[in-house]
């Protein structure tokens, strides 16, 4: 595949989708294109995706298959629970040229079931994971590239610096990767949540992070509070989904998901009930 005259598409234009849009326009990419059904919307996140791709300089088009017309290399950055209906979408539009990388964050069962749909097209078929949150990295982010097409989507995407790393394995290897990760980083997330909401409760936040620093010196606890609670309340409900994703593999290997399933339920807490967290005995530390 010439990277030259590759042009990237993105299925969904979210959070995701709009910082690597940004990153790679940023790093000399030609006009870029995307499809997100939400961008017909007249308010709310269809202004907002508007918005950011006027930002970046991507073309919106009107339908999956228009996508796949005027894309090559199509990056699928849907939810969770889209990834499977998103690939159906445009599988039938694809054709031998096309590389589709699914990036989104799901169980190894889900993406089986992706490249599945997008086999039955002409497609070329990538599993992808991303493994640090996209903004302020934007597509400098690590990820994890699986598949017998990894080597094409890296050849296409090396002009713009990326940090690809490709493995040789079953599909779903990435995505396991990427969901224990999140089994850690958002388990953190949800006792962060529960630490902060008792300890505001009873005034004791100030000693139980002085406490903490103490134990453990080399970690800023007021700011990973921050930090962390921050990130529950703006993407609460996609981590709850993708927990939920945690929680299936978890069953599949014959383990009980006790943690995810609790850790789901906590990063759907009341934004309102956060906010006054974050208003109240962390605004010392804005």
């Amino acid at each position: 595949m010439d990277a030259a005259c590759s042009m990237i598409g993105f299925l969904g234009f979210g959070e995701a989708g709009f910082h690597l849009a940004r990153g790679l326009r940023g790093a000399g990419a030609p006009p870029l294109v995307a499809f997100d059904i939400k961008a017909q919307q007249q308010a709310g996140a269809g202004e907002r995706i508007r918005a950011r791709a006027q930002e970046t300089g991507t073309c919106l088009v009107e339908a999956p298959g228009e996508l796949a017309r005027r894309a090559r290399v199509i990056l699928s950055v849907v939810t969770a629970a889209s990834a499977v209906d998103a690939a159906a979408s445009i599988a039938g539009d694809l054709t031998p040229d096309h590389v589709y990388a699914d990036l989104n964050s799901v169980s190894p069962a889900t993406k089986a079931d992706v490249a599945s749909v997008v086999g039955k097209g002409a497609g070329r078929f990538v599993e992808g994971s991303i493994m640090a949150p996209v903004a302020g990295a934007d597509h400098r982010v690590p990820m994890l590239l699986n598949g017998a097409a990894a080597p094409a989507l890296v050849d296409a995407l090396s002009p713009y610096e990326m940090r690809l790393e490709v493995m040789d394995a079953a599909i779903g290897a990435a995505a396991a990767v990427k969901m224990c990760r999140s089994i850690v980083i958002k388990g953190m997330e949800a006792l962060m949540v529960e630490c902060a909401l008792a300890s505001a409760e009873f005034g004791a936040a100030d000693r139980v992070y002085d406490s903490l620093t103490e134990t453990y010196p080399g970690i800023d606890w007021r700011q990973t509070a921050r930090y962390m609670i921050g990130r529950v309340l703006e993407h609460g409900e996609r981590r709850a989904h993708e927990m939920q994703e945690v929680a299936s593999m978890l069953r599949a290997a014959g383990i009980e998901p006790l943690m995810a399933e609790a850790t789901a339920r906590r990063q759907t807490t009341s934004k309102s009930l956060l906010q006054d967290v974050l208003d109240g005995h962390l605004s010392a530390i804005r």
